[in-house]
């Protein structure tokens, strides 16, 4: 069996390309991919050439992460998963691919491509609101309403019960979005953010200005985490965040994708539609490349774009 699959050769050059794919180990599962998801604050920094903390330097590079798709062999030691089976997995754009049963996430059936693919972003969203733990009374502030704020605000209000979370985003539309999934305000420029009123704080814009009105807007010894990667700005320390003795700390990928997915799962009908609204665009795979194009342009901008296969 051969694998198709997308390969960056070097900034803004993509190609599909085939390979064989070698027999299945013990351990692993055959998955046909049927669904998968550009994510945008990560994939089009890596397509532009420029992503502040990708670890592979050398091209060719592999793209995407997000994965949904049918099992359709299994290895003779697999126990989890079944041929039929759906799953989410992490080995991006391809039609094909070998997964190590541990590493599949089973998807219940009744949850459709769409919602059982943004599990790996609410996962990573949780990882940073659970390092910093904000109770229920505490007053919270997030910066940017991309992917990543909104799936924060979702873990805030679901799981952490914070009930006072205000949102920073100049996109009306995604603040919008933001409203519907429980933000207590939704402020449209930095000035309307007041001084000193936040426990905690989360940059998910990816710009500077947002990273210095989260330590304008902190009391005390807040604390802030950096949710945003493929970061377009440099990030500054300002003099509030000696002033007040600020921590902040960094988070990427997930706490448990296992264990987040069973909470994910378990409470799918406590999910807003609003979360399936986050894909703005849908394409089929062999649009890929020039959906790319437009987007490392600038000619479009959407939330997250669902492909299907």
């Amino acid at each position: 069996m051969e694998q198709q699959r997308l390969v960056l050769l070097e900034a803004g050059k993509l190609q599909w390309m085939r390979k064989p794919l070698p027999e299945l180990s013990k351990d692993e599962v055959l998955v046909k991919t049927m669904a998968g998801s550009i994510s945008i604050g990560a994939e089009i920094a890596q397509y532009r050439g420029h992503h502040a903390v990708d670890s592979q330097s050398s091209y060719p590079k592999e793209t995407g992460y997000e994965s949904y798709g049918e099992v359709i062999a299994v290895g003779e030691a697999v126990r989890s998963l079944n041929v039929g089976d759906r799953v989410v997995a992490f080995y991006g754009h391809k039609d094909y691919e070998r997964v190590k049963e541990h590493k599949a996430i089973r998807v219940p059936p009744g949850i459709e491509a769409a919602d059982a693919l943004l599990v790996i972003l609410s996962c990573d969203a949780a990882k940073g609101v659970l390092k910093l733990q904000p109770k229920e009374n505490d007053r919270v502030l997030i910066t940017g309403m991309g992917t990543m704020g909104l799936l924060t605000l979702h873990f805030l209000k679901a799981y952490q019960n914070v009930r006072h979370v205000d949102v920073l985003e100049p996109n009306r539309s995604r603040g919008r979005m933001a409203a519907r999934l429980g933000a207590s305000n939704v402020f449209h420029d930095p000035e309307e953010c007041l001084a000193d009123r936040y426990d905690y704080g989360f940059e998910c814009s990816a710009y500077n200005r947002a990273f210095a009105t989260l330590q304008r807007a902190l009391v005390k010894e807040g604390h802030i985490c950096i949710l945003s990667d493929g970061n377009r700005d440099e990030f500054v320390l300002q003099p509030a965040f000696y002033e007040k003795e600020l921590r902040i700390v960094g988070s990427s990928d997930g706490w448990d994708y296992q264990k987040h997915a069973e909470w994910y799962f378990a409470n799918f009908k406590l999910h807003d539609s609003t979360l399936r609204d986050l894909y703005e665009m849908k394409i089929s795979s062999q649009q890929l490349i020039p959906c790319f194009e437009a987007l490392g342009n600038g000619t479009q901008h959407p939330l997250k774009v669902l492909v299907e296969y």
